[in-house]
């Protein structure tokens, strides 16, 4: 999964930068961006089926096959057009070997280790984000070099899985729950997750692009990314810890608020480290805030329904990762670079302000009877979500 995670963070910075050589808008790049997680929210559907169809091990195979191969034609076939396809490829397929591979962790994974194990998972994640920005600084950015080498990482990544003796795990179907039963239990986690997803494709897919149109140098775009991470890293287990402790709702309000005064800032400021401050805040802030809105979602679900919600929360929360890249770089296009920070600002003053609102609307659960935060990265697929769910359900039934 780490090195999964570093071909994948990699290419999605390089495109960002290659696409302002090529002379790509920032509305071009984000068609190519969005499609990404077009492609993700599509596989989420199907990649469980193909795998009930043909086993773990071809589909790990036939779909890491297809990235190694996209990675190398990009620099190849660089046109709009091509790009977009691709980007949709790959989002397909980086979701189909998350879901292999979460898969057989969620089976190996017993009711005791299953909480570290979640957390292990996420720094795993993050960590490859990182160093993939690392390589940006690898020389050759302008030739064929910085795609080889993700497409050479995403080849490794298939040893570990391709030639395990452990037998592959059976595959379940989970029941599902519609968005309006969804909304009805938890109008808050329904309504921020999907916000989030407009927060998360900003960092996952447009900040590269951002850094190029701001000027940033390779150094700079490559600090820049990071940071987002870094922050991520960084607050996830503080906030978690003060979650099982408080009003969760107080406490989105005021991490969603801390996250928008941050973006406002990268907004007014030039000077590049508080700009990469800025997005290390913004990155410490939105991506707790994920799974502290799942965390809440549940507090008011039965045990047997949690499961039933992942499918439900992941849908709403990839819509807004598609419609984020689409509606920021449209606006970059129209206002300038600053439009990136500007419009982070506003998805999370909504979530901000939408938590406030909710606080009003019925009394917070007591804090003895709600569940435990469980770390979870946005780039997850749909088994990391059932993964944190069964983690939910293990804790529930441990205080029962």
């Amino acid at each position: 999964m780490l090195l999964l995670m570093v071909g994948n963070g990699l290419q999605g910075s390089l495109l960002g930068v290659r696409g302002a050589e090529a002379g790509f808008s920032s509305g071009t790049m984000s068609i190519v961006m969005s499609a990404y997680f077009a492609g993700f929210l599509f596989a989420s559907k199907m990649a469980p089926e193909l795998i009930r169809r043909v086993g773990h091990v071809r589909v790990f195979a036939a779909l890491g096959s297809f990235i190694s191969a996209v990675l190398i034609l990009f620099p190849a076939l660089q046109h709009p057009a091509a790009w977009v396809l691709g980007r949709l490829v790959l989002g397909f397929c980086f979701c189909g070997v998350y879901v292999t591979a979460e898969s057989w962790l969620n089976n190996t994974a017993s009711n005791e280790t299953r909480g570290q194990t979640l957390s292990a998972y996420m720094i795993v994640q993050m960590a490859g984000i990182i160093i993939a920005q690392g390589l940006l600084l690898v020389p050759d950015v302008s030739g064929f070099l910085l795609f080889i080498i993700p497409s050479v990482l995403v080849s490794i990544s298939f040893a570990p899985i391709l030639l395990s003796i452990s037998p592959t795990p059976a595959f379940e179907s989970t029941k599902r729950m519609t968005l309006k039963q969804l909304y009805a239990i938890s109008p808050l986690g329904m309504v921020g997750i999907f916000l989030l997803g407009g927060v998360f494709a900003a960092q996952f897919g447009m900040a590269a692009v951002y850094a190029t149109e701001a000027g940033m140098t390779l150094v700079q775009t490559s600090i820049f990314i990071a940071a987002f991470y870094v922050g991520a890293l960084i607050m996830q287990y503080p906030l978690g810890w003060i979650s099982d402790r408080v009003d969760r709702r107080g406490l989105v309000l005021v991490v969603a608020a801390g996250g928008a005064a941050a973006a406002v800032m990268g907004v007014i400021v030039s000077n590049f480290w508080m700009i990469s401050f800025a997005a290390l805040v913004i990155g410490g802030a939105s991506n707790p805030l994920y799974s502290l809105l799942i965390a809440y979602t549940n507090d008011f679900m039965e045990v047997e329904d949690m499961a039933a919600a992942s499918a439900g929360l992941l849908f709403i929360n990839g819509v807004g990762a598609i419609t984020g890249p689409l509606i920021i770089g449209y606006v970059m296009q129209w206002a300038g670079p600053a439009a990136f920070f500007a419009l982070i600002a506003g998805l999370l003053t909504m979530v901000s302000a939408y938590a406030a609102y909710r606080m009003t609307q019925r009394p917070a659960p007591d804090v003895d009877q709600t569940g435990a935060y469980a770390p979870l990265a946005p780039q997850s697929s749909p088994m990391a979500m059932e993964f944190a769910q069964e983690y939910f359900i293990d804790q529930a039934e441990e205080d029962e």
